[in-house]
């Protein structure tokens, strides 16, 4: 018999509003057009910061990602992404090369660090950090930026940082660009937050930026094609032989971080059918087999012969209106869609099949006011990963009303991946 898990925790209070401040600024429709016409400031500072350094740094780092560090300069960044012994993913993240010896990794995944670097034998130490970490991000950032720095920043290399200066303190400029747009990350002491937010602010009111608010925050993660712990997949740390770390990992979260929640239609036999693949999640360019590392026979057979990919799902908009309608109609309605993204902090996984057979997963289902349109990722059977493929998607829990809604595939990224344009040709 099939178990769904959307009772397994509660969801934490406020679950955005901790993470990315006040629900919106403007409106959400207005901000999620900044990373696409002007710019946005956003505040990521709730991130966990892991200074890893000693002679043994790079090996422990290496052992337990996917990654090839075979070229990692210093000013030099990766999206890491660490697995379980089954190719499973635990935690991912931003990983930082500050000096020969010493690296910053940004996100969850400096627990696992701290944690296999005291099981190991590894010459190297693990220490927290706090810093800020503002996003700034769209056509307009790199103006923004280089007023509040008063100097040029168009020679940082794309997943490259060096140090600028705002309101007379050094910030690491990272440029990224989670929006899928030219960004930056900007880094720092947490003593110096409030000078550089406002001076990013100030430097930002000729060129439209917009503070990015909670509701709105993840829209561009789900445009960009960015899968994301929780919303698209839980982490493979509830198995057996994982309980150790689990225990030290809910002992040292946040209630808002630690909380696991699941539910849409999608059923499964057990946990670890909500855990993914680098490879489910699109993320096989940054597998390497030119180390050793945890998962690596896993994914080694996975690579060779995957099973599902990544793409993104465009929800037919007459099926999606229904589900309003029954909101006022008599009788019991489908389950609420929530606009533009679920703000509660779930893993909302909802089932797609073709021909009545399951084919897939819906993930990171939001409204994208920008294209107007309903999306959602999908972890997809290879077979119906074409693009204009149709599927259904089944919307609402088991037990309730539900709504089969047809659905076409679609890439992913959705939105044109702009992170890498010539700086030197803009403006």
């Amino acid at each position: 018999m099939k178990t769904n898990l959307a009772t397994m925790r509660s969801a934490p209070e406020g679950y955005f509003t901790v993470r990315f401040g006040i629900p919106e600024y403007t409106s959400w429709m207005d901000e999620s057009m900044s990373w696409k016409e002007t710019c946005y400031i956003g505040d990521w500072s709730f991130l966990w910061e892991r200074r890893i350094k000693g002679p043994d740094a790079l090996k422990l780092l290496s052992d337990i990602s996917v990654n090839s560090f075979a070229k990692f300069d210093i000013g030099q960044a990766k999206h890491v992404i660490h697995c379980d012994k089954s190719g499973k993913v635990i935690h991912e993240g931003i990983l930082s090369r500050v000096a020969d010896e010493e690296f910053m990794l940004f996100g969850r995944g400096g627990f696992w660090a701290d944690y296999s670097l005291r099981k190991g034998k590894y010459n190297a130490i693990s220490e927290p950090d706090d810093l800020f970490n503002f996003q700034v991000s769209g056509p307009n950032a790199v103006a923004v930026i280089e007023k509040a720095a008063r100097e040029c920043v168009r020679d940082i290399a794309f997943m490259h940082f060096r140090t600028i200066r705002i309101e007379g303190h050094e910030v690491w400029a990272l440029r990224q660009g989670m929006a899928g747009e030219v960004g930056f990350e900007l880094q720092g002491p947490i003593k110096h937050r409030d000078d550089v937010y406002a001076a990013i602010l100030n430097a930002g009111t000729q060129h439209g930026i917009r503070r990015l608010g909670a509701r709105v925050a993840t829209v561009n993660h789900l445009e960009a094609c960015f899968p994301t712990i929780v919303s698209d997949y839980l982490p493979a740390i509830f198995d057996d032989d994982m309980a150790e770390y689990l225990a030290e990992f809910d002992a040292a979260m946040p209630r808002f971080a630690s909380t696991f929640n699941i539910a849409g239609s999608f059923e499964g036999d057990d946990i670890s059918a909500w855990y993914r693949s680098p490879v489910e999640l699109g993320w096989t360019k940054n597998i390497k087999f030119d180390h050793d590392f945890l998962g690596r026979s896993a994914l080694e057979k996975e690579v060779a012969s995957p099973k599902r990919t990544m793409r993104t799902l465009v929800w037919h908009a007459e099926d999606v209106v229904d589900v309003y309608a029954s909101l006022f109609k008599k009788g019991k309605s489908y389950q609420f869609m929530d606009i533009p993204r679920d703000q509660r902090g779930f893993m909302y996984a909802d089932k797609v099949i073709s021909n009545g057979k399951l084919v897939g997963v819906a993930t990171s289902r939001g409204y994208s006011y920008y294209f107007r349109e309903m999306i959602s990722l999908c972890t997809i059977d290879l077979s119906h990963s074409g693009i204009g493929t149709e599927v259904v998607v089944v919307w609402g829990e088991p037990g309730e009303p539900q709504k089969e809604i047809r659905a076409k595939v679609a890439p992913a990224p959705y939105k044109k991946d702009n992170r890498r344009l010539d700086l030197a040709t803009l403006y």
